[in-house]
């Protein structure tokens, strides 16, 4: 089954994406064809670590601009900066060997202040973007390449708009409202609390660009017609790739017309990924839950989700597949396919509908439709976590969801006193049992999947094999209508519809 080739994409994407789409792959080969260049030494970047080079760089970026648009070139050195500001029609090449390194701020010197905006709906992070290493608003024609490497250690901060009482950057790159942009080829390392947040930006190209850090990796929040490809993104104690829809653009915005593609995603020691150590000494994220490391959708989500493709992408030492709506955002035509997971600590699949409804007055409850999951391959999976779907109430249901073609493997061992007495179960999130996770379930009484709230779920051709005895049925179903199996196993060819096999309330 694992052979079968899925080539859905021209399908189900609108015309109108593919024709942007050709234009954003086309667009890192065009920007730099007959363009202005300088070098950041010539105004006067020294590169030696110890000199603060940003002011050089913006001089240099700023003379490109005048130029009409041209090439900024970062040669080889370690080039220490506050905050970088990016223009329209300007490509910021940094080359194989250069660093561009956050420098720890001064009394005198330090990066710009975040700017004003409404934080009531999303976190402080997620509000502001001029409180980073490198920005931009409101640009257009942007390209950000090179196989150099952008570093936060100990300096970008994991959400604080402080550090040692001066303000500081918490973001490796942010965009706001821009179009026309690729990211390309470049490491990124211990980036606070985004590696990239790209907001409200259109026509978007991420590709062949590798992070490791300590918290999100590439956010991609309120942004149509975006491509990723070729990315590995290690995130131990936060999400790796993940879509957004937050009210940080003070309205409502869809992140729509998305492909992520042959990408892997990781939870390895912050800087082990890097390095090829690939080290698992850290066994939790701060929500004291095992490494993240996933792709997601949500949890900010007001503007909703649509028109989605992530396919051919391998998910290694991590948390599952997470799509979530919970601020009345619609999320509805999203296919997810030809994916190897191995040792997720949580649920393979995590599909949630939820009503936190953080947002203005009168935000509705969300919407979930028309997802599909096909050929997936699960091995190792923490057995506290069975895959869950799973609507707000009776009235707001997940509907039109297929899994097909999937096989699941989990490690089993509990037993039903574990269930009893949530014996292993993640005590933090009894603190905010509204937070969208699979260990705000608890364990649960099901095995390999519980669907609750749900109208219209097929299984077909879904193999599952549990490695130790597990005492839980396989299925639970509550609230699940229209809930239909066709050749689903178990190792050994044991049928699941059978009422041994399946509990349904």
């Amino acid at each position: 089954m694992w052979s079968r080739g899925f080539h859905f994409f021209f399908k189900i994407i609108p015309s109108a994406f593919r024709l942007s789409l050709f234009f954003v792959l086309y667009l890192s080969a065009l920007l730099p064809l007959c363009a202005w260049q300088c070098n950041v030494l010539d105004y006067g970047a020294k590169g030696d670590g110890v000199q603060i080079d940003s002011h050089a760089i913006n001089l240099a970026i700023d003379a490109a601009s005048n130029h009409g648009g041209g090439v900024v070139q970062v040669p080889a050195g370690v080039y220490m900066c506050y905050s970088i500001h990016l223009k329209s029609n300007v490509t910021l090449q940094v080359d194989s060997g250069a660093v561009i390194r956050a420098a720890m701020p001064t009394a005198g010197l330090t990066y710009d202040l975040p700017e004003e905006n409404e934080s009531s709906y999303q976190d402080f992070g997620h509000s502001h973007w001029q409180n980073s290493l490198i920005w931009g608003i409101g640009l257009h024609d942007v390209r950000v390449c090179g196989n150099g490497l952008i570093e936060g250690t100990d300096v970008l901060s994991r959400g604080s708009a402080r550090l040692r009482g001066l303000p500081v950057a918490n973001k490796a790159l942010a965009l706001r409202e821009c179009r026309n942009v690729v990211v390309e080829g470049l490491k990124f390392l211990n980036c606070g609390h985004f590696a990239m947040l790209l907001t409200g930006v259109d026509n978007l190209l991420v590709q062949d660009v590798t992070i490791d850090s300590n918290r999100d990796g590439i956010d991609i929040d309120c942004c149509e017609d975006v491509v990723v490809r070729h990315c590995s993104v290690n995130t131990l104690n936060d999400d790796a790739i993940v879509l957004k829809s937050s009210y940080a653009l003070g309205r409502l915005k869809a992140t729509a017309r998305v492909v992520i593609e042959d990408c892997l995603v990781s939870g390895y020691d912050v800087g082990s990924f890097l390095d090829g150590s690939m080290t698992v000494n850290t066994t939790s994220a701060p929500d004291r839950d095992g490494p993240t490391g996933r792709i997601k959708l949500g949890t900010e989500s007001n503007g909703g989700f649509h028109d989605i493709v992530i396919r051919r992408c391998e998910l290694r030492h991590c948390r599952g597949m997470a799509l979530e709506t919970v601020d009345g955002g619609c999320m509805e035509r999203v296919e997810v396919s030809d994916i190897v997971m191995t040792d997720i600590c949580n649920a393979p699949f995590y599909v949630r509908l939820g009503g936190r409804r953080r947002g203005p007055d009168g935000t509705p409850v969300s919407s979930v439709h028309g997802i599909k999951f096909a050929n997936i391959l699960v091995r190792d999976v923490d057995s506290r976590y069975a895959s869950i779907v799973a609507g707000f109430d009776s009235c707001s249901v997940v509907s039109d969801i297929e899994f097909r073609d999937v096989s699941l493997q989990y490690r089993g061992g509990i037993t039903l006193d574990d269930v009893a007495m949530q014996r292993g179960s993640n005590a933090f999130f009894t603190r905010q049992p509204d937070y969208p996770e699979p260990a705000a379930h608890g364990i649960q009484p099901a095995s390999c999947f519980v669907l609750t709230n749900v109208d219209g779920i097929r299984f077909i051709n879904v193999e599952i094999e549990i490695l130790c005895l597990d005492e839980r049925p396989k299925v639970l179903l509550q609230n699940a209508r229209d809930v239909s199996f066709s050749n689903v196993t178990y190792v050994g060819n044991r049928s699941i519809g059978y009422a041994d096999r399946m509990v349904v309330e």
